[in-house]
């Protein structure tokens, strides 16, 4: 049973900040996860009054407010037409609509949780976080944040621009966290991979080996996806082992770049 003290909704950006540096106290985002734990928290903070739950299209970006729920993302045309509908396969699968009408983005991306569709494709969309402390800092360099850093998402920012996305995960039921989670992105002839659910967090590779140098085949898909198979680390629980993992993980990256560029 989750207990709460006192119950706050910030007024501001910066008492949200400055309440929240106690270990006692807890951001509220759409408390899913949040209200399963076993804990007692001195105080919650609730930042529906600070306008963070919008998306909002600017010249060269996105602007994605913590607070916007994730149905809010799958079903916003800008970002399918931006990703090719990857936004969409991405969320799609997390739990069910009601679930997604409540789940934000802010939580989704904090909580950096290995299981995280969301932080899987993010990952390839060059895409930047904005922090209350540490200001606009690369997905990549956020999700390497150690777990105790105490600060406040405020947004999200996706840049536009010509790019190819895919997203694919395995999953044992349509609605359970994923097995393995895969999201290939393409800019100027530049792959980018994100593998999710290892069971750890997203972690991401890039063309090192020019595999895919002379463009997407078949032969140059399955090697590539050999490639990051056999460079990622994978671990075992109760939806799959190890080594399910490095095989699955291998066809995911080939079927992603071959459904990509229509191989």
């Amino acid at each position: 049973m989750l207990k709460i003290a006192n119950y706050v909704r910030a007024q501001s950006l910066e008492e949200a900040y400055t309440l929240g540096q106690k270990r006692s106290s807890v951001i509220l985002g759409g408390m899913l996860w949040l209200k399963m734990e076993n804990r007692s928290v001195q105080t919650a903070i609730d930042l529906c009054d600070l306008g963070l739950d919008k998306i909002e299209e600017q010249e060269d970006c996105f602007s994605i407010g913590a607070m916007v729920s994730l149905r809010a993302l799958e079903i916003h045309p800008g970002l399918q037409e931006l990703t090719q509908g990857a936004m969409a396969e991405a969320l799609k699968h997390i739990v069910g609509v009601q679930f997604r009408n409540v789940a934000t983005i802010g939580g989704s991306l904090y909580g950096r949780f290995g299981f995280s569709d969301v932080l899987t494709l993010f990952q390839v969309l060059d895409a930047k976080v904005e922090l209350y402390h540490h200001g606009i800092m690369e997905m990549d360099d956020f999700a390497k944040l150690p777990r105790s850093t105490r600060d406040l998402l405020v947004r999200v920012l996706v840049p536009k621009g010509e790019r190819k996305v895919c997203y694919l995960s395995q999953r044992n039921t349509s609605t359970d966290f994923p097995v393995l989670a895969c999201a290939v992105s393409q800019v100027g002839g530049v792959y980018t991979c994100a593998v999710g659910a290892r069971p750890g967090a997203a972690v991401v590779f890039t063309d090192d080996e020019g595999l895919l140098k002379g463009g997407v085949t078949g032969e140059s898909a399955e090697a590539f996806g050999a490639y990051v198979a056999g460079q990622a680390a994978f671990g075992s629980n109760m939806r799959g082992s190890a080594e399910y993992r490095k095989k699955i993980c291998a066809v995911l990256v080939r079927r992603c770049l071959m459904q990509m560029e229509g191989v």
